[in-house]
């Protein structure tokens, strides 16, 4: 154990096993996870290799290999992938590390929509062939064209009355399936989105189960045309593929019936809700809030042991090098994301929980909650993975050059947390989203009527200010909530308002929207910033767990409303609400949390409990032998393997002779 990480672990003023146990929730889930990650890293069948000297084949063979096996264990177990989900997701991170499993949307969006969208009836034909993996499948609904606005997507399922069948096509290049996971080669079928169409008239956007592969020889069935689209920033063990259909006809009780059906004469009858096709993608969302906060403790893990190992320049001359953790700035680049973690994974739980009432409220035929739900999973689904993506990009930044390095595992974290940006709705469209459940909201507060309990920051009286007069009153969670409060409340009031105003003038709705995304994109970031800040303050309020955990658990939630606040100020002082002299007094506080924080920065980034195996990061080796690791880790590299590299005989050989032949005929 490197003696500079061993010393900051004496420093923690609280039980490590305890936080963990809070972040799994329960001592048993934390027991029953550490025993699957043990069997897979005591299994020589998952020995891990090193996937970052491998080419983007090597990388897809290899995950395959990784999965089946994972498959045939689970076998072993007797779990199956709904009863056992959380335990086999456990069993696939241990395996894959930051990649993401090869078959993972088989398992998620493939499965959710069966589950969400089919009848019993159909259930009792899919379920069974996707738990036991009798055929492989994904879910396929962006195309080269279009993506996330799904009224312009051209993908067609004409049903035909004579037959009883639907028949898709891709009318257009731009139609093409493009970019879903596993598409290119791996699966049987997919869930795909198209327009139906029946008796001349068309419906929108309805799910249909296609078979693409023949069972036989998994070759590409008539009128099928299938592929990888080639290499990506990350997912290099993915196949994200194109589909282009032509005229492919399937039977009629392939179509997701459970909400809307079409009949054998083509009559159609439509959902009791619109927004119920959005059941998968919302479960998805709000798995994501959570999922992204697992990526950045991963960031956040590495940074912060390799500070606590690393030293550099002098604070003090003639006195050793201190350790950059010592710096405040780089407190000030660390401290920022290990709070930003914790609140994304207690919201991400939060959000779960909420999807979870909203299924038990709709089987009794209650929708009600769905606009909000819906809204809310899509503006923090943004809110989220966009602070993520810049915070990872903090960390990786604060490790110096090695952070540049594939040894820090950086490179392959960022490259499977980057494009939760763009995949299940692109943020700025995901933001504006929400804008048009906060502008129905703003309306409904201006007329007087009721609003749901969150929304009701609405009706705060816009000439209230802040109270506090020293440093110490911005550690009250109620005086930070308001701050929110009134932040979010001013956004949405200002973007309804210009709104209204060109309304007013004349323009027509969608100029209008157009004229004021600045306002609404602010707007929608706001309300999900005063979500997730007070969420992270229920959940730890609600949390049974030792007083000295609590401690530092507020400490964490109060130390991130504050640098939200100093990151925002502008907002901040625009509503009025707070003063510049009390912005003095949030750098104040917000510095002072650095100092508590200091001594525990370790000990909060091991409470995550990623193991090495797990993490795959040289900087971020719990042993914090970080620098004799990265010569051999760089010893291991191919290109090492012999003294004089092939590129020498074949290429530079030959240049540096003729070289010295010209310069000899010279002389």
């Amino acid at each position: 154990m490197n003696p500079d990480i061993a010393k900051e672990r004496e420093k923690a003023e609280f039980d490590t096993v305890d936080l963990t146990y809070i972040l799994d929730r329960g001592r048993d889930r934390t027991e029953l996870r550490r025993r699957i990650e043990s069997m897979v890293f005591d299994d020589p069948q998952f020995k891990k290799e090193e996937i970052a000297f491998m080419d983007q084949v090597e990388r897809f063979n290899y995950s395959i290999k990784q999965e089946l096996v994972a498959i045939k264990k689970i076998r072993e177990l007797g779990w199956n992938i709904v009863d056992n989900f959380e335990e086999i997701q456990w069993m696939r991170e241990a395996i894959h590390g930051a990649a993401i499993p090869t078959m993972h949307l088989h398992t998620t969006m493939f499965l959710q929509s069966v589950s969400f969208q089919m009848t019993e009836e159909q259930h009792k034909k899919w379920l069974a062939a996707i738990t036991n993996y009798t055929i492989i499948g994904t879910y396929a609904q962006t195309e080269l064209g279009h993506g996330t606005h799904l009224r312009g997507m051209e993908t067609t399922a004409t049903y035909d009355t004579s037959t009883q069948e639907f028949v898709l096509h891709s009318p257009t290049l731009t139609s093409m399936k493009w970019w879903p996971g596993n598409l290119g080669k791996l699966v049987t079928h997919a869930i795909v989105a198209a327009r139906l169409i029946t008796r001349g008239k068309d419906y929108g956007i309805h799910l249909f189960m296609v078979q693409l592969r023949s069972m036989k020889d998994h070759s590409s069935l008539p009128g099928i045309e299938l592929g990888d689209i080639g290499p990506k920033l990350g997912y290099s063990n993915v196949d994200n593929g194109f589909l282009r259909l032509e005229y492919v006809r399937i039977p009629r009780d392939q179509m997701c019936m459970k909400f809307s059906q079409v009949h054998p004469d083509g009559t159609y009858s439509a959902p009791p809700h619109s927004k119920l096709s959005y059941n998968s993608m919302v479960h998805i969302r709000s798995g994501l809030v959570k999922r992204v906060g697992i990526g950045l403790s991963k960031g956040a893990t590495i940074a912060t042991r390799y500070s606590a190992v690393r030293r550099q320049s002098e604070l003090i001359p003639g006195r050793p090098e201190p350790l950059i953790m010592d710096y405040q700035s780089q407190q000030m680049k660390l401290f920022p994301q290990i709070a930003t973690a914790y609140a994304f994974i207690l919201t991400g739980f939060q959000l779960g929980q909420d999807f979870l009432s909203y299924i038990a409220e709709a089987k009794e035929g209650e929708f009600s909650a769905l606009p909000e739900l819906h809204s809310t999973s899509a503006g923090l689904k943004a809110f989220t993975t966009e602070s993520t993506k810049g915070g990872l990009e903090v960390l990786r930044m604060s490790c110096g050059g090695h952070g540049f390095s594939s040894a820090s595992a950086f490179p392959e974290i960022y490259g499977a947390f980057s494009p939760t940006c763009t995949f299940e709705g692109e943020n700025t469209v995901m933001l504006l989203q929400t804008a048009r459940f906060l502008m129905k909201s703003a309306r409904q507060a201006m007329k007087g009527a009721k609003l749901t309990p969150f929304m009701s920051y609405l009706l705060l009286n816009q000439h209230e200010r802040c109270r506090a007069s020293k440093p110490d009153d911005f550690l009250d969670m109620d005086t930070l909530l308001l701050a929110y409060s009134h932040r979010a409340r001013r956004m949405v009031t200002t973007s309804f308002r210009c709104i209204e105003a060109d309304l007013k003038e004349g323009k027509n709705n969608g100029i209008a929207w157009n004229n004021n995304h600045l306002h609404l994109l602010a707007a929608s970031t706001a309300h999900c910033h005063l979500f997730v800040v007070d969420s992270f303050n229920k959940a730890v309020e609600a949390i049974q767990c030792e007083d000295r955990t609590r401690r530092i658990l507020r400490v964490l939630v109060q130390f991130y409303a504050l640098d939200g606040i100093l990151k925002n100020k502008g907002e901040f002082l625009e509503s009025g609400y707070i003063t510049v002299d009390q912005l003095d007094l949030v750098s104040k506080q917000f510095i002072s949390l650095l100092a508590v924080i200091r001594p525990n920065a370790v000990a909060l980034v091991d409470a995550f409990d990623l193991r090495d195996l797990k993490l795959g990061s040289v900087l971020g080796r719990y042993d914090g032998n970080v620098y004799e690791n990265l010569y051999k880790w760089a010893k291991s590299a191919p290109l090492n393997k012999k003294d004089v590299a092939d590129a020498y005989h074949l290429h530079l050989k030959p240049f540096l002779e003729e070289n010295q032949r010209r310069v000899q005929s010279r002389l």
